[in-house]
């Protein structure tokens, strides 16, 4: 089972199609909201530089947005 970890906000739009792709997929993550959760948002800051989301990590790999052919090569699925 990957380690998934989603950052993100409540109105991000590519959160939710990353969230969905997720389920889709039967993937489970972990989100962390970084707008209300400010220690989440300081680990992804220091991950990653990035202060926009989605930030996506996967089994330590960082995938900046929702790119999903990545994603979807971090995770073995084939488009």
């Amino acid at each position: 089972m990957p380690n998934v970890t989603i950052y993100t906000t409540p109105s991000c739009v590519y959160c939710k199609m990353a969230k969905e792709f997720f389920k889709s997929h039967n993937i489970e993550y972990r989100e962390m909201n970084v707008e209300s959760d400010l220690k989440a948002q300081e680990e992804m800051i220091k991950k990653t530089g990035q202060l926009g989301v989605p930030v996506i990590e996967i089994n330590g790999s960082i995938v900046i947005g929702f790119n999903k052919s990545n994603i979807e090569g971090l995770l073995g699925i084939n488009g």
